[in-house]
């Protein structure tokens, strides 16, 4: 059972600052208002292997998740991979030129390892509502990418 969601930002910036923005994983808790703190758990330049914590409030809540990069093609792809609470989430960000800036574009989706009958069930009830807050929360994130790329 897989919940995907996925939203398009123009930058007026080139692929290269955008990239900055999204690779500066320490620097992400001042960019990124709905980030708490980053605990950055490698050393070196942004990677594959690049692994950190991050804290989040969401609904009210505090979680630090682990994350790490996946994959990297830079300045054109990246993506992002956490496990919390049973499920799988991946982030997909996808950069391309257009009318001088850059068309930044997150793919995010969760997938349930295992799930219950009652995960289940709670999913197609309230699936819809926890993606729709995700979106919010991700359109957000997006914007201040966006705000912060522009300002280099």
């Amino acid at each position: 059972m897989e919940h995907t969601t996925t939203l398009t930002q123009h930058v007026n910036a080139s692929p290269e600052k955008v990239w900055a923005v999204l690779s500066d994983i320490p620097g992400s808790a001042g960019t990124l208002s709905g980030i708490n703190a980053i605990q950055m758990l490698s050393e070196g330049p942004y990677g594959e292997g690049t692994r950190w914590k991050e804290t989040r409030t969401m609904m009210g809540r505090q979680e630090t998740v682990e994350m790490w990069v996946s994959h990297t093609d830079p300045p054109r792809s990246t993506t992002i991979k956490a496990l919390q609470g049973g499920a799988d989430y991946t982030t997909r960000f996808n950069l391309s030129e257009r009318d001088g800036g850059t068309d930044l574009t997150m793919t995010f989706g969760a997938e349930m390892i295992n799930p219950s009958l009652l995960s289940k069930v709670g999913m197609a009830l309230f699936g819809k509502i926890g993606m729709s807050m995700t979106r919010k929360a991700l359109a957000k994130d997006l914007s201040e990418i966006a705000a912060k790329a522009e300002s280099l």
